[in-house]
């Protein structure tokens, strides 16, 4: 043999020993595939590291908790860790292909001291946090002109922290049977929880900035939980709508708070930052930047995001709210997000996942999870749709209830887990069980104030029963129809008696739903009842809060009562998504129940006879524009969301006729208002109200404005907290109303008064009117006081809510009108608040 074949054939020996070598290799080669889920929710844990101990054979998480690891090493243990979790370690076979699961158990949510540097040596982070503030507008979704996606949203909530004491409650030894169940769900590591409620739903989603619009289509809608019957409500605000977290904004609105966003124009105020690594996500080369409030009781949150090198653009965030934030009964709060680069250069969410962890109020009850996950895909830039086409905010599709199995398994973006179609299998367990179904009843009745029963609900029950001094013991019952006896229409009636009057008070109405799309209804109503001056709402002032004062004032001694019978009918309208209308035809029938009172029978005559009985027949037309306003429909009733940045306008118009239609009286009123809720940052939230009106004509003073004072201990927004009932009356009259929430802006600074929580709330009320000479000279009597057109009344206020959680009390001092008679200059008034 030669020398060359004995070359070739050497090698030819070394490339075989090479190959069986490495055959040998890839035979032995180690391939670990599992999921890393939360031990308390059963939520995934994206961007957990998987590293084989001792080595360089390693992985992250992706954004659904799972994970493939393939290599070898010497070590037989794999490690799994993450911020704010106790580090796991399980032992794996090599050689194999195998999967291992994971619950990592949290800790407590803190990330170690940040090295603070020298004044010659900048914090690296500091040069990528300007750059991303600098790149702010490029990156931020809202400067596209329009885009739109399909979003797929879920929901659950759970029952948790179910303890060994909870478990043996009376109550609970109920659904035993159910319980038995919990542990299979929790897995091997997690806490055990008792599923609520679950939902699914597929919508499209569209955009446009200027104007900037927004509008969902849901499609379909799929809701398991306890107590859901028809669901439609719920439907609308399962969406997307409903869980848009923007760290673009400077604050981000998570329940009713206003978080600072780690990429806030105000960043180096609020929060410190580290750069911690360099990593490829997805092909995109980021920044790894951990963040934590300088204040632990900043409404902020502690974290880790990924910055893309490229464009300075937010890949990805993990925040959770910091453990000592001032909010209560909320334990975490944790938000996860995956964002994508449009085309035109700005980042779009594709997965995002929240969860907010209840605590328990007492020791001995359970918690709640609620856990929301949204996925986006066919993100799309288009030309923005015109206005017309946004007028609904939220738009839900007749079908979107009707559906077979098949269409979720074709349709939904990711499967479900094992885990969740054991939690729908539980929960229709749940709902069977009797003393299930009791308290989801008398808990409906609780929240809406009616009893169910067939096409009628009962109620409202807060009104069953009252005393005052006119009626005596007065009680009452009433209803109306409900959804399942018409969509069309809906009727209603109540029939109440006073023993001491020994009267019978009664009222019977009708409303037709013309259109449901533009909310146009029609309706009519008949009264025969007593009231009382100065309690009615005049359609402009906000009387959200007004349900404990309006109670309060029905008992005891009632404040200038008089008798009425009305029938009135009203038109309204939403014209376009911002313009609403309404229009008002009234006849009503006054007869005072209190001594003192008669009118001129002619105004304008003071020799005219008096009478104390008079009729009154008018048209109210009123305009609201509220640019940003948000509804939502519950059966036959619309619920306004509010307004999220722009002020809402109300104008009205009021014609009294006299002659043949029944009145006593012709006269005009003007009546006008504006209110805003205010993000002031750093410093808290505003709210303002103005409101102004004007009577033209000289009528008795119960057609004027009586100013509402408030005499009684409880705290009233739309009032004047030191101004005694009736005091004063307007014919013409300006008003404003301001509130600042401070939230917890300086008592979180204070060292020991942090601890306790409380919050500060400031408040401020002023008042212009004034009476003619020719109307008061019109009123055969004057009881009341009228305003000096160059003096105001004025008073201010400051509060400390938050007290032991539900408590909020209030110091009011007067500053005008201090000589009057019978007043109390300085009034302490206290209110039930449950607050976040």
């Amino acid at each position: 043999m030669t020398s060359e074949n004995k070359s070739l054939k050497s090698k030819h020996i070394f490339t075989l020993v090479l190959l069986f070598a490495t055959s040998l290799v890839f035979a032995q080669q180690t391939i670990i595939r599992g999921k890393v889920t939360d031990a308390e929710s059963g939520d995934p844990v994206p961007f957990a590291t998987v590293v084989i101990q001792g080595s360089m054979v390693g992985i992250a998480t992706d954004f659904d908790g799972n994970y493939e690891l393939k290599g070898q090493a010497e070590s037989d243990t794999v490690l799994f860790s993450y911020v704010g979790y106790e580090t796991r370690k399980k032992f794996y076979e090599k050689g194999i292909t195998q999967v291992i699961n994971v619950q990592l158990q949290p800790k407590a949510t803190s990330l170690a001291d940040f090295v603070v540097l020298s004044d010659r040596a900048e914090n690296p982070a500091f040069a990528i946090m300007r750059s991303v503030i600098d790149n702010k507008n490029k990156n931020d979704k809202r400067r596209l002109d329009a885009y739109e996606y399909d979003s797929y949203n879920k929901i659950e909530i759970d029952i948790d922290n179910i303890t060994e004491e909870f478990r043996k409650k009376k109550y609970m030894q109920k659904v035993t049977s159910v319980l038995d169940s919990i542990d299979i769900i929790a897995g091997e590591d997690g806490k055990p929880i008792l599923p609520l409620f679950i939902s699914e739903s597929l919508s499209k989603f569209y955009f446009r900035s200027n104007p900037r619009l927004q509008k969902e289509q849901i499609i379909k809608t799929k809701i398991t939980g306890i107590g859901i019957e028809d669901g439609s409500l719920i439907s609308q605000v399962i969406g997307s709508s409903f869980q848009e977290y923007n760290f673009y904004q400077n604050r981000m609105n998570i329940v009713e708070k206003e978080f600072a966003s780690p990429i806030g124009d105000g960043w180096r105020l609020v929060y410190n930052y580290e750069l911690m690594d360099s990593v490829d996500v997805d092909g995109e080369f980021c920044y790894v930047l951990d963040f934590k409030p300088k204040n632990n009781q900043e409404l902020a949150f502690v974290g880790t995001m990924w910055i893309a090198k490229e464009d300075f653009g937010l890949k990805r965030m993990d925040a959770t709210m910091q453990p000592n934030a001032n909010l209560n009964f909320i334990e975490k709060i944790k938000i996860q997000q995956e964002l994508e680069r449009m085309e035109g250069g700005a980042w779009l969410p594709v997965k995002s996942r929240i969860l907010i962890d209840v605590s328990e109020i007492t020791k001995k009850s359970a918690g709640f999870l609620a856990k929301f996950y949204s996925s986006n895909k066919n993100l799309t830039l288009t030309a923005p749709k015109p206005n017309k086409f946004f007028e609904r905010t939220i738009e839900l599709e007749e079908d979107a209830q009707v559906y077979d199995d098949q269409f979720w398994v074709e349709n939904r973006h990711d499967s479900l887990t094992t885990t969740e179609i054991s939690v729908i299998a539980m929960i229709d367990s749940l709902k069977e069980i009797p003393i299930v179904k009791t308290w989801t009843e008398l808990l409906k009745t609780f929240a809406r104030g009616y009893v169910e029963v067939g096409q009628l609900d009962l109620g409202p029950w807060p009104v069953l029963i009252s005393s005052n001094d006119v009626e005596g013991f007065r009680t009452r019952i009433g209803g109306r129809t409900n959804e399942h006896f018409s969509l069309k229409w809906q009727f209603n009636g109540y029939l109440a008696y006073g023993f001491k009057d020994r009267n019978f008070k009664y009222g019977l109405g009708a409303t037709h739903f013309i259109s449901r799309k533009k909310w146009t209804t029609i309706s009519a109503n008949y009264r025969n009842d007593i009231d009382q001056l100065g309690l009615q709402s005049d359609g402009i002032t906000d009387f959200d809060n007004a349900n404990a004062f309006v109670a309060l004032s029905q008992l005891g001694n009632l404040i200038r009562p008089f008798a009425y019978e009305s029938i009135q009918v009203d038109l309204t309208s939403q014209l376009s998504k911002p313009f609403s209308f309404s229009l008002r035809l009234k006849n009503q029938d006054f007869t005072p129940l209190y001594d003192g009172f008669s009118y001129y029978t002619e105004p304008s005559d003071i020799n005219s006879p008096t009478g104390t009985e008079f009729t009154t027949t008018e048209a109210t037309l009123k305009l609201k524009y509220a640019k940003d306003e948000t509804f939502i429909i519950n059966d036959n009733s619309r619920i306004s969301l509010g307004t999220l940045r722009w002020p809402t306008f109300i104008l009205g118009y009021t014609h009294g006729f006299k002659g043949p239609l029944g009145g006593d009286f012709d006269y005009n009123k003007i009546d006008f208002g504006i209110s805003q809720r205010l993000k002031m940052g750093l410093w808290g939230i505003s709210h303002y109200q103005i409101t102004a009106s004007r009577v033209f004509d000289d009528v008795p003073y119960p057609l004027l404005t009586a100013h509402i004072g408030n005499e009684q201990p409880v705290y009233a927004s739309f009032a004047f907290n030191t101004m005694n009932f009736y005091e004063f009356v307007s014919q013409q009259y300006v008003s404003m109303r301001y509130q600042h929430f401070f939230e917890g802006f300086i008592l979180n600074r204070i060292p020991l008064l942090k601890k306790l929580k409380w919050r500060l709330v400031a408040s401020g009320n002023v008042l212009y009117g004034d009476i003619s000479e020719s109307t008061l000279a019109a009123q055969p009597t004057v009881d009341f006081l009228s305003l000096d057109p160059n003096k105001p009344y004025s008073e201010v206020g400051f509060g400390v809510e938050n007290i032991f959680k539900f408590f909020r009390v209030d110091f009011f001092q007067r500053l005008t009108y201090l000589d009057n008679p019978d007043i109390k200059k300085r009034q302490l008034k206290v209110s039930f608040n449950l607050s976040l």
